[in-house]
């Protein structure tokens, strides 16, 4: 397993390998931020609730817990966090 850190410690996540995909299992602070994707990314929310902008939309969308959402490779998404949030990102096809 390896730590990550993003944003000042704001995001952090621990990498990890479930059954069938790598996957990381993380928490987001209050703030908003955006990422890129390198690969398919599919994250689930395990508590709190995420706002996102995903690529190619204006309206923004709120996922809460067990709600789950996904990002083709090479794009940017944007995330609004407004209580800490935990999440898991699975990275590839399911």
């Amino acid at each position: 397993m390896r730590i990550n850190e993003y944003f000042d410690g704001k995001v952090i996540s621990i990498s990890m390998k479930t059954a069938t995909l790598p996957a990381t299992v993380g928490v987001m602070q209050a703030g908003e931020y955006t990422f890129l994707t390198e690969q398919v990314e599919t994250m689930k929310v395990i508590s709190g609730a995420l706002s996102v902008l995903l690529p190619a939309s204006d309206e923004w969308q709120t996922y809460h817990e067990n709600e789950e959402f996904q990002v083709a490779s090479g794009q940017k998404f944007a995330v609004k966090v407004m209580q800490d949030t935990a999440y898991l990102c699975t990275y590839g096809q399911k």
